[in-house]
């Protein structure tokens, strides 16, 4: 059995074709889709998709900085916001990104520029973690 998966963020198309499973980091929690899986939509938070191309295979790791996933008939959509495979995430350049995003926190002058700040900090370092795992 195959699941037509297509994962597209604004630059381009990612991935296209047919896999055995994708999980998810779903906004109200991880799920998995298999082919035949029921409809339904879902937020996505920060995190890593994992693609298995073969049942019992191991799984491609792709870092996703939130957007919107659709399971329908066809098979399942992921529109991202932004997406990097794990693998090549660069751990110096995260670092200084991170450094980067506490400094814009410190010098927020407002609870909007605050916001913006944390929730850039959080992806970070949620992306850190995926990457250290």
């Amino acid at each position: 059995m195959a699941l037509q998966f297509e994962l597209v963020s604004p630059e381009k198309q990612l991935r296209s074709g047919t896999v055995h499973q994708v999980v998810v980091p779903g906004a109200e929690g991880d799920f998995a889709v298999l082919e035949g899986h029921a409809p339904m939509m879902s937020t996505i938070r920060a995190g890593a998709i994992e693609v298995y191309e073969a049942a019992g295979g191991p799984a491609e790791r792709i870092f996703i900085e939130g957007g919107f996933a659709e399971v329908n008939e066809t098979g399942l959509t992921i529109l991202a916001e932004r997406a990097e495979p794990v693998a090549n995430i660069d751990a110096e350049q995260l670092t200084a990104e991170i450094e980067r995003a506490e400094q814009r926190l410190a010098r927020a002058d407002n609870d909007s520029e605050r916001a913006q700040a944390e929730k850039r900090l959080n992806t970070l370092r949620t992306k850190r973690d995926v990457a250290a795992n």
